[in-house]
């Protein structure tokens, strides 16, 4: 057994771990061997950085993950953000929803994100979202804390979340396809 926890943030104000009792069991994981996700040393702000930086990630995208289908919707930048939403499907039903955005805060970017299961309860309390401060850009890669975008070429794009406990993370790779519709 991996881990019964994801960790998506781990410099949030409560130092948020989200339990996800069985989610890694049921699905089962493909994990990179490389690691593709950093953090902020202690102290470090996150670089200058516009949403024109991540405008690639603009799009429809889907591909495999936990066992099941993972799908993305990207908006173009738009007043100061850039929304999406995500849903992983296994056995055609949904297991879980996240809503979010990229937003540029103190001349860097963010990225935070609420989950909810699939009738739409909310995982996180009322006002409480999970954040990702940027760590670094290059060109076709984005790095927040634990969350690396990459652009292979314009129809995909790996992304790269750190998920475990403390001490025992792994990073858990979402090949995605753009969906032409």
């Amino acid at each position: 057994m991996l881990s019964q926890y994801i960790v998506f943030n781990r410099h949030s104000r409560n130092n948020t771990i989200m339990k996800l009792p069985f989610l890694l069991l049921i699905f089962g994981i493909s994990l990179s061997s490389a690691q593709k996700t950093q953090q902020l040393n202690k102290g470090q702000a996150s670089p200058i950085a516009s949403l024109e930086d991540v405008a690639w990630i603009a799009g429809h995208w889907k591909g495999e993950a936990f066992g099941g289908i993972a799908e993305e919707i990207w908006s173009p930048p738009l007043g100061e953000s850039m929304m999406f939403v995500f849903r992983l499907l296994h056995d055609g039903k949904v297991s879980f929803y996240e809503v979010g955005h990229i937003r540029e805060v103190d001349n860097s970017l963010i990225l935070q994100l609420k989950h909810f299961s699939g009738d739409l309860k909310g995982w996180e309390t009322k006002d409480e979202t999970v954040d990702f401060k940027l760590v670094k850009l290059q060109e076709n890669k984005v790095f927040f804390e634990g969350f690396t975008m990459e652009k292979l070429s314009k129809d995909a794009i790996n992304v790269y979340v750190l998920v475990g406990d403390k001490g025992k993370e792994e990073e858990v790779l979402f090949k995605y396809e753009r969906v032409r519709n």
